[in-house]
């Protein structure tokens, strides 16, 4: 397996646009994205667990019941979410790309990001989605910019693979900054392949591979109301189906892990005002739920982000996130140590303070990755979540976020 370029678009059948069509004010900004596949594909999708849903959500979810989609459309800039006939505009939406690419509607995926309860009309996809079917091609980059909010950086990423000596590739895009809580779904990310694999065994492989990777993202502890993570595979890599969990599959799960964990990392990196990626990682568990509920609690500690913020060897915070998180540990037990490029610094074994220079400390703590590494002594389990530092700058953006 190798990373490789082309995003979305890295698959075999698979082209893409971004365009502003006036959602947003600012005209700079690409605000309406599509991803297209030249066949219809297999399709598999998660969504948010917020019991206030965008419209789209809805509609989508009946769309691919079938296990199968063509197009996924998605606008930014105005979340179609608490709207009036909110599902009545995801649909005139499905209806107009349909009638513009000669598809059915049924086959079309349809996502919304931004500003919760805003009004919204069918005008602006009336005059966008004529200019994506023009600029469609190679532009996942583009299309990654469509669906950004106040994220600064793109998000994509493809990796290729073998299956029975027939080369496969995945792709993605991604959009995620704020309101990022690890309860799926908690951002946007669209995947592609070229891969042949049944729509059950896609659905199987993403709802396995989100437990421990999209799940496990925290920025501010807010779960949205907007998001999915949703997956098209066409089969035109020509490789044999894949329709049960033998060899193959196994290594269709590890490409699609090694996508998500990038957009993962990048989603993390990225959350609203912040300067650092945390990624913290948890060994010695006695389950895997403990090492994931270790792992989130961590992540999930707004002291512990500031902490991190100001590049300060606050090592109390951790195990104070630790001992609220509900796992059954050893506070006795417990291990800290703090990484980075700059190097490694210890600060806590068997839940006591070790002697540390915090000079070397705070030139690992300013580095822009940190690993904040757990070690709870007592098992074989291990887990990793990502987040990041809390910044004065988050509540600036969120302050005014709607004016």
């Amino acid at each position: 397996m190798k990373i490789i370029k082309g995003g979305v678009c890295a698959a075999k059948g698979f082209t893409a646009a971004g365009v502003h069509c006036g959602i947003r004010k600012n005209r700079t900004k690409r605000d309406l994205a599509l991803i297209y596949s030249e066949k219809n594909a297999a399709s598999a999708a998660v969504y948010t667990t917020n019991l206030v849903k965008g419209a789209p959500l809805s509609v989508t979810k009946n769309h691919i019941a079938d296990g199968y989609a063509q197009a996924i459309i998605c606008n930014s800039g105005n979340a179609n979410t608490c709207n009036t006939g909110g599902e009545q505009l995801a649909e005139e939406t499905c209806k107009l790309l349909a009638e513009e690419l000669s598809l059915k509607a049924s086959d079309i995926v349809v996502a919304s990001t931004g500003v919760i309860g805003l009004p919204m009309d069918i005008e602006p996809f009336k005059t966008g989605i004529p200019m994506l079917h023009k600029a469609l091609g190679k532009n996942s980059a583009e299309a990654a910019e469509g669906i950004m909010t106040t994220d600064t950086k793109l998000k994509e990423i493809a990796v290729s693979f073998e299956i029975d000596g027939v080369e496969c590739r995945i792709g993605g895009i991604a959009k995620g900054s704020g309101m990022i809580h690890p309860n799926m779904a908690t951002m946007l990310v669209f995947l592609t392949s070229d891969c042949a694999i049944s729509p059950a065994m896609l659905q199987k492989a993403l709802s396995g591979d989100i437990t421990e990777t999209f799940n496990m993202i925290s920025i501010d502890g807010d779960t949205s109301t907007n998001d999915m993570v949703c997956i098209l595979s066409n089969g035109m890599a020509g490789n044999k189906l894949i329709d049960s969990e033998d060899e193959n599959f196994k290594i269709f799960m590890k490409a699609l892990n090694t996508v998500s964990v990038y957009l993962c990392r990048r989603i993390a990196g990225d959350g609203e005002g912040a300067t650092k990626l945390l990624e913290c990682k948890v060994d010695g568990a006695a389950d895997l739920q403990t090492a994931k509920t270790v792992a989130k609690s961590v992540i999930c500690s707004s002291l512990t982000k500031a902490a991190m913020f100001g590049a300060d060897a606050n090592w109390g915070r951790v195990l104070c996130a630790i001992g609220y998180s509900g796992a059954d540990v050893d506070v006795h037990k417990i291990g800290v140590s703090f990484r980075s490029k700059a190097g490694t610094v210890e600060v806590c074994r068997n839940g006591e303070g070790v002697a540390f220079s915090e000079e070397i400390a705070k030139k690992v703590l300013t580095e822009s990755e940190i690993e904040i590494l757990v070690s709870l002594n007592d098992g074989d389990f291990s887990s990793t979540a990502w987040g990041c530092d809390l910044t004065y700058d988050y509540v600036k953006i969120n302050g005014d976020y709607r004016t």
